[in-house]
């Protein structure tokens, strides 16, 4: 049966934004349809939503003589669900990366009415009592099936199926304030982000900058109508200036910029932060748990808060030495140096030291890396990597499907034995100050299904990244930490392209526990550093020369350089959310500042300065889906580290044995998405449950 990618937009569906099918308009999606067309849509789905429930009212009254079947309760729920999908997760997308004052005050506007929608469908008893009823039938239905159900019904009582009276309509309110909360809150960041800029006009605060470094920044004051060098916020510009600039005291300017982004004036954060965690905590004791992070673990891999904490704590123990001793070392080099900061490092001086460190130990530069990682090789690096281990081909689709931006590019992923189309994906690589949210995430653009006419509908994902752009007639040229960011998407992409679950439930990420979705975006960082792979990509931009042999045996010797302190950071993070979440309460003695202060004292080796206000960008948590699940980055890297040492055992220079271990790696972990629990789909690629041996010795904490 064939399938297709093209949007089936009709004359019935005159407005883009309710096609509700296929790859959407972007460019034909306005803010005034949103305003126009997301209520109308939601009157359609209310009115739907509403005969469902009283066609499974009259089938529960025939009882147990007439059992409902699957297709009478789980499709049309399904296909409620798919079209708001697909039409709010158009606006939301737009949002994160073709952000305007118009789109977003739309987006604002109707984002109540669809947390309405999604608390009313979550909440309905008829359907609530449907999925009970198949679940008393559940020896008909397969394992996926049975799966799909417990989640169904474990996320309806989440969602306050148990609620009645006073106490539902307060847990309604809650969830459409804490969703215009988190909107907010990004929002507050995104501003505060490109509201900064500093102009350089003389050539010694350029001092220590490399090249691609002065470019960029030369190019962002042109687009500004400035003369000279213009700094701002934004990742590929505050990054390698921290890490370059010989100017101290232009170091501690940008840095102090950015740890107190959103934490004053209109954009504070600070009050967002108190009444979404309050606010959360009374949505968990309606619910009957004692706070936000005994909710958030019902639908993880992780049993309890102890379990994570011990985790957690396993690491700090491991990683706070190494991470002092390697400030030590940061201290003895700015010594050698004579540097008057020697005595009295401060957090702007890490980076610098820490390159400066770098280049010494291993005489490795990174930034004259660039010229060997543009864009285009890296891409066909990536791709010839998947075509080896997973047997896919992956070819540009330029041209043939609607876009956002002219930076976007659109691919499809055929199977390389059949050449049958399996997927697609767009890839918007490069940073947009303004418009554009921070760091790099994927998404759903379309799922794996099948339409009303029973054809299937083939997975489309979202890449979206912020790296280096192209500066006047030079192509990307990315960092060696662009290139493994790319490879992380790209992980969560190959699970979203590749499954072969038949419910779109639990196809591709969908009912994957969070604490595991980490799995294969983390593992595919680990071949940035396989040999065949980095050397097979690695080619200068110009003269097509390999990556020296020298080179990569010192991106190699370098991998675990400040080890301790990369880890030491994500185990602060990670608690400070844990906790948050679920000690800290609103007439406590400490502000949600003072606990991460606290917490601080055992997972930094450089207390924060006074005006460090992380939490008031702390997006993941505040504005994402990871609220009392930060945690979920180390968790499935013990998962995602012993997966790739199973390519490590047969050997990675043993090709026969690489490509059958990546073929069991696709067949399970990228196949098998949600329809099984992550500890089974782990074994039965693994053939034994994980091991957090392989992450220390990756994270060189071996001798802690």
């Amino acid at each position: 049966m064939g399938s297709t990618f093209s949007p089936a937009i009709t004359v019935s569906a005159p407005m883009p934004l309710l096609a509700g099918q296929g790859l959407p308009q972007f460019t034909a999606i306005t803010p005034e349809q949103v305003d126009q067309g997301i209520p109308a849509l939601l009157d359609a789905l209310n009115g739907e939503l509403t005969a469902l429930e009283t066609t499974l009212e009259s089938r529960l009254a025939q009882g147990e003589a007439a059992p409902l079947s699957w297709t009478e309760v789980m499709e049309p729920l399904q296909h409620l669900g798919e079209r708001l999908r697909w039409s709010w997760g158009v606006v939301s997308h737009l949002n994160g990366v073709c952000n305007t004052p118009e789109l977003r005050a739309a987006h604002q506007q109707q984002q109540g009415a669809v947390v309405q929608f999604g608390n009313r469908a979550g909440q309905s008893r008829p359907i609530y009592r449907a999925l009970e009823a198949l679940q008393r039938n559940a020896a008909e239905l397969d394992p996926t099936q049975n799966r799909i159900l417990a989640t169904e019904l474990r996320d309806m009582q989440l969602r306050g199926v148990g609620l009645e009276g006073p106490e539902q309509d307060a847990f309604n309110s809650a969830s459409e304030r804490l969703a215009e909360l988190a909107t907010a809150f990004g929002n507050h960041v995104l501003d505060a982000t490109n509201s900064w800029s500093l102009t350089l006009t003389q050539e010694d605060e350029l001092d220590g900058l490399p090249a691609s470094l002065r470019d960029l920044l030369a190019q962002a004051a042109r687009d500004a109508g400035d003369e000279g060098w213009r700094l701002g916020l934004d990742m590929p510009r505050v990054v390698p200036f921290l890490k370059y600039s010989r100017r101290r005291d232009l170091r501690e300017q940008v840095y102090r910029a950015q740890v107190s982004r959103a934490s004053t004036g209109d954009l504070d954060n600070h009050p967002l932060i108190e009444q979404i965690l309050a606010l959360k905590l009374e949505q968990a004791q309606r619910l009957g748990y004692p706070n936000w992070a005994e909710v958030s673990l019902t639908s993880k891999m992780a049993g309890s808060v102890q379990e994570v904490e011990s985790l957690l704590d396993d690491l700090r123990a491991a990683a706070y030495p190494v991470a002092q001793r390697e400030l030590a070392e940061l201290s003895a080099c700015a010594a050698r140096h004579r540097a008057p900061e020697a005595s009295d490092l401060r957090p702007w001086d890490v980076s610098y030291w820490a390159e400066v460190l770098r280049q010494e130990s291993f005489d490795l530069d990174s930034e004259a890396l660039r010229p060997w990682f543009s864009l285009e090789q890296v891409l066909q690096g990536l791709f010839g990597l998947c075509q080896r281990l997973f047997d896919i081909r992956i070819l540009a689709g330029d041209g043939t499907a609607p876009t956002w931006h002219p930076d976007v590019r659109h691919f499809r992923v055929l199977d390389g034995a059949s050449g049958e189309p399996l997927a697609g994906f767009y890839l918007d690589p490069y940073s947009r100050p303004g418009s554009k949210r921070g760091g790099a995430w994927m998404d759903e653009c379309l799922g794996r299904s099948r339409d009303l006419e029973g054809k299937p509908v083939l997975p489309v994902a979202y890449l979206i990244c912020n790296q280096s752009p192209p500066v006047g007639d030079t192509p990307s040229l990315m960092t060696f930490e662009e290139v493994e960011t790319l490879f992380h998407e790209f992980g969560h992409g190959l699970q979203h392209m590749l499954t072969t679950v038949e419910r779109p439930q639990a196809a591709g990420i969908n009912n994957v526990e969070w604490d595991a979705v980490e799995l294969p975006s983390q593992f595919m960082e680990n071949w940035c550093y396989d040999r065949s792979t980095l050397m097979g990509m690695a080619r200068h931009w110009q003269s097509g020369e390999p990556l020296p042999e020298a080179e990569y045996q010192k991106l190699l010797a370098a991998r675990t350089f400040m080890g301790g302190s990369a880890t030491l950071r994500q185990v602060h993070f990670a608690l400070t959310d844990l906790r948050l979440h679920s000690q800290w309460t609103p007439n406590g003695d400490l502000s949600p500042e003072q606990l991460r202060r606290q917490i601080a004292t055992t997972t930094t080796v450089l207390e924060p300065i006074p005006e460090d206000a992380f939490l008031c960008a702390f997006s993941h948590i505040f504005a994402g889906g990871y609220s009392a699940g930060y945690y979920s980055y180390k968790w499935a890297e013990v998962l995602s580290a012993d997966a790739f040492s199973a390519f490590e055992e047969v050997g990675l220079d043993q090709e026969e044995e690489i490509v059958a271990t990546g073929r069991r790696f696709r067949d399970t972990v990228l196949s098998l998405g949600g329809s099984r629990s992550p500890a089974e789909v782990f074994e039965a690629f693994r053939g034994r449950p994980p091991s957090s041996e392989a992450l220390i010795r990756h994270s060189g904490l071996v001798s802690a």
